[in-house]
């Protein structure tokens, strides 16, 4: 194969090319802490480099890189350029965030653990084309390792064992057409800090992470909330705030507040869903949604966990909302 000859670089906020979750724009560079955030674009040529900012990671995050209908394969980000080759022709890539390390600072600049996308370098003989733009519905998820996809694979704790693209919040998205902002941090509750310097989720809610505001040009349709399971107490007035923080957000959007799977604090949430007096947001209980025998350590979610949370979850937003499946 010939070398590699450069010829146009792209920023990351071209509208070629199409960001989906939570990304933290500056000139240059989009940066998300969050798995199941997606890269897609299209191509008409042979060969594309993907840039990333790798400098000062301690903890390189893991993508899932897909090329047409291939299988996904998986990408360690652990140097800043990474070469795509195929046949010369049209060619669409998706790129989705499989794990941002939930014990790594991914809060406070500078980050030990983050996927910072810095553009493309296409070949000389390569154009970028213009992609359709998602036109589905708008979905929001807020929620802790569970949200995020942690030990889905396995009950190894690090990356290994974790897959944003196998939470019930990236299946549910998927199964109804919908774009996504899936927000999972592990071990953060309502008002507990979670893990990898991140603060409590009353007050990460409305950034993408310490210093940047996360901007939306719309509401969302649904905004889904999965916290508290990892909160030691819960009361009605905190899980009430955070209520009013997401609804003072999002004035238009339905939100549907599930109570942890464990059942933990599902009386609380109720009671402060009760009290929003409020007839867009809705408590949803997830009893029997899955048992221990559907977790991979008695807790997470194991893949088929995930796909029976999903399905359950689907089930309840056609009742709710309008959403249908895709």
């Amino acid at each position: 194969m010939n070398e590699f000859a450069p010829g146009e670089v792209v920023a990351p906020a071209d509208p070629r090319i199409v960001l989906e979750g939570q990304w933290g724009l500056q000139p240059g560079l989009a940066t998300t802490v969050n798995s199941g955030s997606r890269i897609t674009f299209t191509f008409s040529g042979g060969r594309v480099q993907v840039l990333f900012d790798t400098e000062g990671l301690t903890v390189p995050p893991h993508l899932w890189l897909t090329v047409d209908d291939g299988e996904p394969r998986l990408h360690v980000v652990e140097q800043p350029v990474m070469e795509l080759a195929a046949e010369p022709g049209q060619h669409r890539v998706e790129i989705v965030v499989k794990d941002v390390n939930e014990f790594a600072n991914r809060w406070n600049p500078p980050f030990d653990c983050a996927v910072a996308f810095a553009g493309l370098v296409l070949d000389s003989s390569t154009r970028l084309r213009l992609s359709g733009r998602p036109n589905g519905p708008r979905l929001e998820f807020y929620g802790d390792s569970i949200t995020q996809g942690v030990r889905a694979l396995s009950a190894e704790p690090e990356s290994a064992g974790a897959d944003g693209t196998k939470s019930f919040a990236y299946l549910t998205a998927r199964a109804l057409g919908a774009t996504a902002y899936q927000v999972g941090f592990g071990r953060q509750g309502v008002a507990r800090p979670g893990n990898g310097e991140v603060p409590p989720g009353l007050d990460s809610f409305g950034w993408n992470f310490a210093g940047s505001p996360a901007g939306r040009v719309e509401d969302p349709q649904v905004v889904v909330l999965n916290l508290g399971v990892n909160d030691e107490t819960l009361s009605v007035e905190q899980y009430g705030d955070y209520l009013s923080r997401v609804r003072s957000a999002y004035p238009t959007s339905k939100i549907v507040a599930l109570s942890p799977f464990s059942g933990k604090h599902a009386a609380t949430i109720e009671a402060a869903v009760k009290a929003a007096d409020d007839e867009a947001i809705w408590f949803v209980d997830t009893e029997g949604w899955i048992t221990p025998d559907d977790c991979t350590d008695g807790l997470h979610p194991s893949t088929e966990g995930h796909a029976k949370i999903a399905a359950h979850l689907i089930e309840q937003l056609e009742v709710l909302t309008n959403l249908t499946r895709h």
